[in-house]
């Protein structure tokens, strides 16, 4: 996990909601080991403005938006993609005609218009593309 040495996480979306900072709620460590993605998310409407993410569990460092999706949430669906389903990864790259669907198109981390996309970070890394970072 990205700023939190030897922490370790179910899923990408725990590491996200984990470090979200909002004005009445800071970490919550506990998001980190939920695999069934239900209660995962924190939202605002309970917790109050997002004022960022943390970096890392003990962290004193705010990250905004755009800094926490390039340090916390691309190196950790990166890790992912590189590590647990590496062998998917190599399937689908070897696929000749492939369609990737998700709700929205949003491959740009720049981009805070729309949620980033699944698809269309797995296209990116499929085709050696990553944002700001050349796949090995």
């Amino acid at each position: 996990m990205p700023f939190s040495p030897g922490v370790s996480a179910a899923s990408v979306e725990g590491v996200w909601q984990a470090l979200k900072v909002f004005e009445k709620g800071d970490v919550d460590a506990g998001k980190l080991g939920v695999t069934s993605m239900i209660g995962i998310k924190r939202t605002v409407r309970r917790f109050g403005a997002v004022l960022g993410h943390r970096a890392g569990l003990q962290g004193t460092t705010l990250l905004d938006y755009v800094a926490a999706r390039r340090q916390i949430y691309l190196p950790t669906y990166r890790w992912v993609l590189e590590h647990r389903v590496s062998d998917l990864v190599e399937t689908l790259r070897a696929e000749e005609n492939l369609v990737l669907l998700d709700y929205t198109a949003n491959g740009d981390p720049e981009d805070t218009s729309t949620p980033l996309s699944h698809a269309a970070l797995l296209a990116l890394h499929l085709t050696g593309r990553w944002p700001g970072i050349p796949v090995l």
